[in-house]
């Protein structure tokens, strides 16, 4: 197997891990500042973000151009794992530990996004909430129907207990 194989699989994976960094470090900002409320701050992360998203969008053009050499070269190419497996012993455990690192990473990144999406979850429902308060007056209303206004909101266990 040539040399280049294990030279271009590393370069991907250190780009891929740097980028990784970042978003991590841009997924634990933007979480502060959601938790904040700094809107000027989100519209500021917005441009690290697309800057982000082209980086990213680069290594995933990279591996699909990797994969696709590596099928026309009849070596694996279902994934860069696969491809890596490939090569000598010696080539393959220097690129393992990045692979790995950069799937722990992909994992952690979903759950920061996770996290976000939650926080943003929660901000949408307390604003609907206040709306809510603000379109009533404070009063109870029916979910259906146009009747008198409601006396309980509904909890898990009955006000009477």
């Amino acid at each position: 197997m040539d040399i280049s194989w294990e030279a271009e699989l590393a370069k991907l994976l250190t780009d891929l891990l740097a980028v990784q960094d970042e978003l991590l470090a841009i997924l634990t900002r933007k979480r502060q500042l959601l938790i904040d409320a700094d809107t000027e701050g989100l519209a500021d992360i917005a441009v690290e973000e697309q800057r982000l998203l082209a980086a990213l969008q680069d290594c995933m053009a990279r591996r699909a151009e990797l994969l696709t050499r590596a099928e026309q070269d009849g070596l694996p190419s279902d994934s860069i794992r696969a491809l890596t497996q490939a090569l000598p012993k010696a080539q393959r455990h220097q690129l393992n530990p990045q692979i790995q690192a950069a799937g722990s990473r992909a994992r952690l990144l979903q759950h920061h996004s996770l996290t976000n999406w939650v926080v943003v979850q929660r901000t949408l429902i307390h604003l609907s909430q206040m709306l809510e308060i603000i379109a009533t007056g404070g009063r109870l209303q029916p979910t259906y129907g146009e009747g008198e206004p409601v006396n309980a909101s509904g909890g898990l266990v009955d006000r009477a207990a």
